[in-house]
Parts: structure tokens; sequence; C-alpha cells
């Protein structure tokens, strides 16, 4: 088949469960996934937390090195020619992360599933009790790295000063305005110089994304042009539903800050 969109519906996915190549991924965090103990059909799970971060590095979610990618997709059991949907327990939250991350490692045949797992349970699909577990081959997986996709600590001084250049922040009005405390202990409130309020719940309606029409008006209020968007959050995870957003609409040169705010109002006390 021709490339992925960046989203499905779960509709699609619901029709589409027995296509060759087809690799469904849960990408939920958090004990509520413990608990809740129902998945979509034949779902392997993605650990953005653990397998799929740098552990060792200061602050959380740190993307992981090319190595560490590529080891872990292939225990997967990722191909180059594999489909990938990603979802999560929560709608449109933590999946967004995954696609962001295949796409800095140089793969493109991947999709968020719109709504994810709430969206799915509300047209009454089938969902399962236990995840797939080891029912496959180690992949042939292979990066390919797309520097331009994320931003360091020492790019992001220079970008806020560059007019060509913007900064969307993810995190709600309330943290960005320093209304309310960040919710890691220990951790400033701020902001990065320069960077604008865009909070990710703007672009959702309940579960899913809205739709491209109403993005694009969103984004149109910003006033963009041709400039470059780097998406900054608490620590990189909602960053990637304001760039997933982003796409859809059309635009180009994105980037998300993968350290955002835990990073840069940590080292710039």
């Amino acid at each position: 088949m021709d490339q992925v969109s960046a989203t499905v519906s779960c509709e699609w996915l619901h029709d589409n469960q027995n296509l060759e190549h087809l690799i469904i991924l849960d990408a939920s965090v958090g004990s509520d996934t413990v608990c809740s103990n129902e998945w979509i059909p034949n779902s392997r799970y993605f650990d953005i937390k653990g397998k799929f971060s740098d552990v060792f590095a200061e602050f959380p979610n740190t993307i992981p090195s090319r190595e560490q990618f590529e080891k872990e997709a292939c225990e997967l059991g990722i191909n180059n020619e594999s489909l990938i949907i990603v979802y999560d327990n929560k709608g449109v939250y933590w999946s967004p992360r995954v696609w962001w991350l295949f796409k800095t490692f140089g793969f493109d045949n991947v999709a968020v599933l719109d709504g994810g797992l709430p969206q799915w349970k509300k047209l009454h699909y089938e969902t399962v009790s236990t995840l797939n577990s080891k029912g496959w081959h180690v992949g042939n997986f292979k990066t390919n790295y797309q520097a331009d996709r994320v931003c360091y600590f020492h790019q992001i001084l220079t970008i806020s000063r560059d007019e060509n250049c913007i900064i969307l922040d993810a995190r709600s009005e309330e943290r960005f305005k320093k209304i309310a405390p960040e919710p890691r202990l220990g951790l400033r409130s701020g902001t990065i110089p320069n960077s604008m309020s865009l909070p990710y719940i703007n672009l959702l309606n309940e579960y899913c994304l809205k739709p491209k029409a109403e993005l694009k008006v969103i984004f149109n209020t910003l006033k963009i042009g041709d400039r470059s968007l780097t998406f900054s959050c608490g620590s990189g995870i909602t960053a990637c539903i304001l760039l997933l957003a982003a796409e859809i609409v059309g635009y180009k040169k994105l980037s998300v800050y993968d350290g955002s705010w835990t990073e840069f109002g940590t080292l710039t006390k």
C-alpha cells in the first residue's frame, strides 16, 4: 500500500486489521494501563518510558540512541516494510510521541490511531484482555536519523532569539503564565523566551484530534508564514501532539525540543 497518512480512524483500523505487515502498538503509560486489561486485538506494547527512552539521561523521556531504538524496534518484530498504527488509552496523548520517534529515526509508514482506545471502545469494537506477547520473529528495522526533527538545549538557546523561528508551548495556559505550578517537584515555573502558548488540549475534540479545517484555523491565528516551528511542553510528550497537528495542516520545518521545559527550567536557573 501507499505510505499511510499521519492519522487513521478507528473505523479504518477495524476494517484493515488483517493487512499484511500491519503492526499495532499500544503506547499507554501509567498504572491505569495495567489495571484496565483492555487492548485492541494483536497489540504489542511500546514502552516509551523504558525501552524507548534513555533511562540514564538527566531528564525524563529523553530520546534514545539510534542503536537502542533500532534494537528495541527489532525486538518488537518491526521491519522496514511494516505498517505501524500506534494508539494509547487516553485518546491522542502518548501515541504522537511514538509517531514522532519513528519519523525522527527515518521511518515514515506510521500513523496515530485517532481517538485511541477510548474511541475504539466508543464504537463498540472488540477488545482483548491480554497483549500480544512475542508471537513474532525479530525484525530487520534500520534507523535513518533525521536530525532536523529534534531540537536540543544548545539549539533552543539560538532558536529563541531567531525571528525566523517560532517556539510553541503545549502546556496549559496556566502553567505557561506561571499561574499553576509545574507538576514535577522542584521544577520552577516559567517559559522559554519568546515562546508562544498553544495548549495541546485546544487541538482535541474529546478523544480525537479536531478536523484538519479547524486545526488550520487555529494555526492561522499564529501568523506563522514560512517560519520554522519548534514545539515544547513539560518533558517532550504533548509537544508531539502539536507537531502531529502541524504536519496534518501542512507545515514544514517542524521539530520537537526533546528536553522541553523540564530541561530548560533546570539548566537556566
